[in-house]
């Protein structure tokens, strides 16, 4: 039996969904069935740790993301047919589908943000995906929906068959993210960065609107105005659509000077970064699954949510919420948490506890079971 996974589009390295696909690779256990990986040629020095025993088939010559959809569009079901495969695996499916596949086809949707909000929100997919994308996942054999909201919004706006959708949430990596003793001076020394604390830290790529920084930025400041502590903020992501919109709002803030943009963040020193925080704020008008806040709750850091998609449903009670839309109730919820140090304890210890409720190795084996018995097996 033969498996392809289609890599495009999963921007290992950078993207959750990078992380996503690594965490399942590596969790493949050994057996007589062959997974056969495709996608740019880079991708195969991305996944040459995760996927070690693998056959990867470099394809898509012509960069960009348009020439590459057309790929898919029409070289990928001969390839297909020539490469064997029993089934296919997408685990990008809300950005990289055929419009037909010759064999069984399974897809993992991590949001809908292209048909969500007005289009002011909505990401932009490209003139040929979007038309395309809505009747191609109502073809896949099997769907995985990361969260039930995004299950829910498969079937209200693209019209999915509910019986065709599986929830497989995300897992944390409890050996990357967990509780750590933070030394009790006044600077986190991340190499190549210096922070100060205490700070409160949104850890995502600075996208504006979807992201929402700029109404964070307006809650900060009246924050700070409120309490005249000496916490900072922190922005950790790479930049995105919008992003010089964000940099404009903190270069004008009277709070300017407290707050701190990394740019791209190394990976591996996320945990760490999460774990000196007093406390994260993720703002989010549209999340399709909550992964930060699950992350600041597996390192013990207590979690402010916007109160919207599929955060509520990640963090349940052990979080704070707000009304995304409302700098003074998100606000009210940051003075609240940087005053009430019992409370403070309380949400640590519950988000922890939240956290060992999602697993990498359970999201691998139901997601693995899927594909084979969309093949049949």
């Amino acid at each position: 039996m033969k498996v392809g996974i289609d890599t495009f589009a999963c921007k290992p390295g950078v993207s959750g969904v990078g992380v996503y696909l690594s965490q399942i690779l590596k969790r493949i256990p050994a057996s007589g069935i062959q997974y056969e990986l495709f996608g740019w040629d880079y991708d195969r020095y991305a996944f040459s740790e995760t996927a070690k025993n693998m056959t990867f088939v470099p394809r898509g010559r012509i960069r960009g993301e348009t020439a590459n959809q057309i790929w898919h569009i029409l070289k990928y079901p001969a390839f297909a047919l020539s490469s064997k495969f029993d089934v296919c695996f997408f685990p990008a499916a809300h950005r990289r589908l055929p419009r037909t596949s010759p064999c069984p086809a399974v897809g993992t949707v991590h949001d809908m943000a292209a048909y969500w909000g007005t289009r002011k929100t909505r990401e932009h997919l490209g003139a040929v995906l979007r038309p395309m994308l809505p009747n191609a996942l109502r073809r896949l054999d099997r769907i995985i929906a990361v969260s039930g909201w995004i299950k829910q919004e498969l079937i209200d706006l693209i019209g999915v068959h509910p019986q065709a959708i599986e929830v497989v949430p995300n897992g944390v990596d409890m050996g990357a993210f967990y509780p750590r003793e933070i030394n009790d001076g006044d600077t986190l020394l991340i190499e190549p960065f210096g922070f100060k604390r205490p700070y409160i830290l949104y850890a995502a790529r600075l996208e504006h609107p979807v992201k929402n920084h700029i109404r964070l930025v307006k809650a900060f400041e009246i924050f700070k105005s409120r309490t005249k502590f000496p916490h900072r903020l922190v922005f950790a992501g790479s930049n995105s659509r919008g992003a010089d919109k964000i940099k404009e709002a903190v270069a004008t803030s009277a709070n300017r000077g407290d707050i701190f943009i990394t740019g791209t963040f190394p990976s591996k020193s996320l945990p760490e970064l999460y774990s000196g925080a007093d406390f994260v704020v993720i703002p989010s008008l549209y999340e399709g699954f909550g992964q930060s806040a699950l992350e600041a709750m597996a390192c013990a850091v207590p979690a402010i949510c916007a109160k919207a998609a599929s955060l509520p449903e990640t963090a349940e009670n052990a979080a704070l919420y707000f009304e995304p839309e409302d700098c003074e109730d998100m606000a009210d919820r940051m003075v609240r948490l940087a005053s009430d140090r019992e409370l403070h304890s309380r949400l640590r210890a519950a988000g922890l506890e939240r956290a060992k409720s999602f697993s990498w190795d359970v999201c691998a084996e139901r997601t693995l079971k899927i594909i084979l018995e969309a093949a049949g097996v």
